[in-house]
């Protein structure tokens, strides 16, 4: 089993789903006692929300690249930064280390593709609704990315800061994401892409009328496949039926 490092804290409630997530999807492929092989380091959220809102994202790109550098001193063999919002800074982390990082758009971009659909409604921060970082790594996978429109980016977006990342879930919040979710799939979205790892807290199935994507928990299955081949392949390979195939 390979060793996955977690880049975190952005805010902590969603790592503590990461963490959650990687032991519980290698359990259930492994069975018995396993658990996840992983790394975390865990940022001040604060300090990257001041340099987030100030725009400073160079330096906030250097503090989550000098995390990348120590995770890898550390031992990781891949890289998870668990925030989609800071996945605009990927491109200083992957050039910091020489591990791969696993894009978090890419898997959810895997995802929505074998469902066979080809249009989503993104929710998300601001940046990541806003900015062309993440749309486009999307787009880029041949995806149409619709997004609310000016109020329902302002509502999703202080929710997120002002509820989610600090652990309250109200069923307003919940009724108003439905509302904006609506309108989004009357707009086209055959799907929805939850990209901030926080919207999980707050939505699930059975709160949109068609498919959504919870980008913390597409993320963690990546982590733990990619973690887990080398292993996997090597049980097969060691086992009774694949010694009398390969007689």
């Amino acid at each position: 089993m390979r060793t996955i490092g977690l880049i975190g804290g952005m805010s902590w409630e969603s790592s503590a789903e990461y963490y959650r997530l990687l032991n519980e999807l290698v359990r259930e492929r492994l069975g018995g006692l396993h658990s996840a092989k992983c790394i975390l380091h865990s940022v001040d959220f604060a300090e990257i929300e001041e340099l987030q809102v100030a725009g400073e994202w160079e330096r906030a790109g250097e503090i989550l690249a000098e995390a990348a550098r120590g995770l890898q001193t550390a031992g990781a063999d891949l890289l998870l930064i668990c925030t989609n919002t800071m996945h605009k800074v990927a491109g200083q982390v992957e050039a910091a280390v020489s591990v791969p990082l696993l894009h978090l758009a890419d898997a959810t971009a895997d995802a929505v593709r074998a469902r066979g659909l080809t249009s989503v409604g993104l929710l998300g921060t601001a940046f990541t609704m806003e900015q062309a970082f993440y749309r486009d790594r999307l787009a880029g996978h041949g995806l149409e990315v619709l997004t609310p429109d000016d109020e329902g980016r302002a509502l999703v977006h202080r929710v997120i800061y002002e509820e989610l990342c600090l652990g309250v879930v109200r069923e307003e919040s919940r009724a108003a994401y439905q509302d904006v979710i609506g309108r989004l799939v009357a707009a086209g979205a055959e799907g929805v892409v939850l990209g901030c790892t926080e919207i999980e807290l707050l939505i699930g199935e059975k709160d949109s009328p068609v498919p959504v994507f919870p980008t913390t928990r597409l993320h963690a299955e990546a982590a733990v496949n990619a973690a887990l081949h080398a292993a996997l392949s090597a049980r097969h390979s060691d086992s009774p039926g694949d010694d009398r195939m390969k007689q």
